[in-house]
């Protein structure tokens, strides 16, 4: 009789003090976009020769500069790696609670690849820096870092959108699975438009940091 009665109070008395330690975590994938984001206007505002036009938020890890946004990339991974292993905590036992923080984590590691293997100089940038004729092997590396990256945050917001069905969330539910398809839209317009790829790149990250939160947060009612 005893032992059944200790472990129901065990149970209680751990719940308090994991939960809000997953929740502290998922904060690392809350603010994650937002401060990359807001890292790289400053700096492409700043930097000379950039043009938010004609140039991508990657490039400004190039020049001397470069440094900035290099440990940019490493910050936004770190903190992405952590909010997806809050995010599995929050999300243990419910429908797409192990893909959904999986796939966000290769989108974290994504940006320490793009840290590692910068991308190529063009369109003026850095300014004085000779045109690539053709694409180095850490360019190459770069891009298709942030195409594996941006796929599996594409495949996350589709898995994710069943644990925000099953708490309620059915809007929410809906948006995480139309998302995907703007940001995958705007890359694809990315040979017309480079704005276009930083709006459905930037997309990709603030829909994140809202589904996170979203998640983080009491189940709706139904």
């Amino acid at each position: 009789m005893t032992d059944t009665l200790t472990a129901p109070r065990d149970a209680v008395s751990a719940a308090p003090t994991s939960r809000p330690s997953a929740r502290w975590a998922t904060a690392g994938g809350m603010m994650a976009g937002p401060l990359f984001l807001a890292a790289g206007l400053v700096q492409g505002f700043a930097r000379d020769g950039f043009d938010f036009t004609r140039n991508a938020i990657s490039q400004l890890a190039l020049g001397e500069a470069g440094w900035i946004q290099a440990a940019n990339f490493v910050l936004t991974g770190a903190l992405l790696a952590v909010g997806a292993t809050g995010l599995r905590r929050v999300l243990r036992g419910a429908p797409g609670g192990a893909w959904g923080p999986a796939l966000v984590g290769v989108f974290a590691v994504s940006f320490w690849a793009a840290a590692v293997f910068p991308a190529d100089a063009g369109a003026g940038f850095p300014a004085g820096a000779p045109e690539a004729t053709a694409m180095s092997g850490h360019g190459a590396v770069h891009m298709a870092a942030g195409a594996v990256g941006y796929l599996a945050l594409c495949a996350a917001f589709v898995v994710l959108a069943r644990p925000l069905a099953a708490r309620g969330h059915r809007r929410w539910a809906v948006a995480s699975r139309v998302v995907p398809v703007v940001v995958l839209a705007g890359f694809m317009a990315s040979a017309a438009s480079v704005l276009a790829f930083t709006a459905g790149a930037g997309l990709g990250l603030l829909w994140l940091t809202a589904v996170t939160a979203r998640l983080a947060g009491a189940p709706a009612n139904r």
